[in-house]
């Protein structure tokens, strides 16, 4: 099995190369020699001028390829490269959706005219208004995250096909559907693990917040202090950047001690489950009847005036899983409103109700007793001085039409929206024609767009079990 090493990348190395460079001055020139430049990027990576057809990579294959004894459980397999979105999500022919890379989380790219208005008004101004309106580390567009973007296009620059692997045989997908992944390229007769190289390029901190990694947690670290020592990307103070990545790191970090704490304590028990593990559905609908411990992150919380409190735990979109309170004291005694998005521990007795509006039946957990929940220690940065319930806003990737904040009269009994009828992730035939539509009349490596958009794929909703998934990271 590949493993990362601590390669020295030349993009990483050099200081002028031309992913290091600062892009507040490209966003200045306006929207055409913004334009000219990005078309450029995109030219110079068509290097392939042959064309071949990319034959879709469905599901049940997938479920065959990870449960084939004769291949290691965390190589998902190699697949021709379509499109670089930004630094940390690439688009593979064959899947149905795009990647989310492992261990990284790059800052954003700029992709609407309000966006690239408001920056002009001047880097700082644009910062303080937008930390202003968060209640946390902000997520926004920075010429850092061009810079990403631009790291990865040139990292990807000539290659054709690409390596991926998972970090655990249990965690395959996101909330959003999308792979979760380290993507390794061959070059000059080694096998390099992009994911590394862009810590060690100084475009991404290492990203614990979902977890440490299993497999190269030592080579992120290892590049994290490289990288910051060299003061590359995020750790040069020169560079227009999230200015608060110690108190984000510390944060990620006590947040994947929790999760690993529980996974050793898990280890070996079946009714301890990870909630993100693509068979914890499985596992639960073979524990009905029998008490159980998860772990989680907070989903949601609704509320109802005719029936229980509902608290959703992350799994996938629109397939959350419900833990109920019939006593409004008892919910409000557990100090799960004020944790909303962090983790979790809830130990009940699964039950199972047939869901009158999905016609099917659901599990859940009723929560009689505030001890029954163990909230983990971690408070995200900007939260200790909430004073109030507000909800969230919604997130750039949520769907307006469902509506966290809504009372949902009719799911007294746990019900999901019953929008949500189906919740499998099996993309739909348009979705599939699409592909291969397009993997025919494009080689891979040919279609490296600068300008895509980096949206989540939207979830779909047909039914299927065959395919493992995991709430987004």
């Amino acid at each position: 099995m590949p493993l990362s090493r601590p390669h020295r990348s030349p993009q990483a190395q050099d200081p002028e190369a031309p992913s290091r460079r600062p892009l507040g001055r490209l966003l200045r020139l306006g929207r055409l020699g913004g334009l000219a430049l990005l078309l450029a990027a995109t030219t110079a990576l068509a290097s392939c001028s042959g064309r071949q057809a990319v034959r879709r990579y469905d599901r049940t294959q997938l479920a065959k390829s990870l449960d084939n004894p004769d291949k290691s459980p965390l190589e998902l397999g190699t697949f021709p490269l379509l499109k670089v979105i930004d630094g940390d999500t690439v688009k593979v022919g064959g899947l149905d959706s795009t990647l989310r890379l492992l261990a990284i989380d790059t800052e954003e790219t700029f992709k609407k005219e309000k966006e690239r208005r408001a920056y002009e008004q001047g880097w700082e101004r644009y910062l303080a208004e937008a930390e202003a309106k968060s209640r946390g580390p902000v997520k926004i567009p920075t010429p850092l995250g061009e810079d990403a973007k631009y790291f990865a296009l040139e990292f990807f620059k000539g290659v054709r096909n690409v390596h991926l692997e998972l970090d655990h045989p249990k965690e395959v997908r996101g909330r959003f559907n999308r792979f979760l992944t380290y993507v390794f390229v061959d070059k000059g007769g080694e096998r390099i693990n992009y994911n590394v190289e862009c810590v060690r390029a100084g475009m991404s901190p290492y990203f614990t917040k979902y977890g440490y990694s299993r497999r190269f947690h030592d080579e992120f670290i290892a590049a994290q202090d490289e990288a910051r020592a060299a003061g590359r990307g995020i750790w040069d103070p020169s560079k227009q950047h999230y200015l608060d990545y110690d108190a984000r790191l510390a944060w990620w970090n006590a947040r994947a001690d929790y999760i690993a704490a529980f996974e050793a304590e898990a280890e070996g028990r079946d009714d301890h489950i990870v909630l993100t593990h693509f068979d914890s559905a499985d596992r639960l609908a073979s524990m009905v009847g029998r008490e159980v411990v998860i772990l989680a992150t907070i989903a949601d919380i609704r509320d109802s005036k005719t029936g229980p409190t509902k608290v959703l735990l992350s799994r996938r979109m629109f397939s959350d899983f419900a833990v109920i309170f019939f006593d409004d004291e008892v919910f409000e005694a557990t100090g799960m409103r004020k944790h909303k998005g962090e983790h979790v521990q809830v130990r009940g007795v699964v039950t199972s109700w047939y869901n009158k509006y999905k016609k099917r039946e659901d599990l859940q957990i009723e929560v009689k007793l505030a001890g029954q929940v163990k909230l983990s220690p971690v408070i995200r940065p900007g939260r200790e001085s909430d004073g109030d319930d507000r909800p969230a806003e919604p997130s750039p990737t949520q769907d307006p039409s469902q509506d966290p904040s809504q009372d949902l009269s009719e799911d007294s009994a746990g019900a999901e929206n019953s929008a949500d009828a189906e919740d499998s992730a099996e993309p739909s035939a348009v979705d599939g024609a699409q592909l291969q539509s397009q993997s025919q009349r494009q080689a891979p490596g040919d279609d490296l767009d600068p300008t895509a958009d980096d949206e989540p794929d939207a979830p779909d909703n047909s039914a299927d079990k065959s395919t493992p998934e995991t709430p987004e990271r």
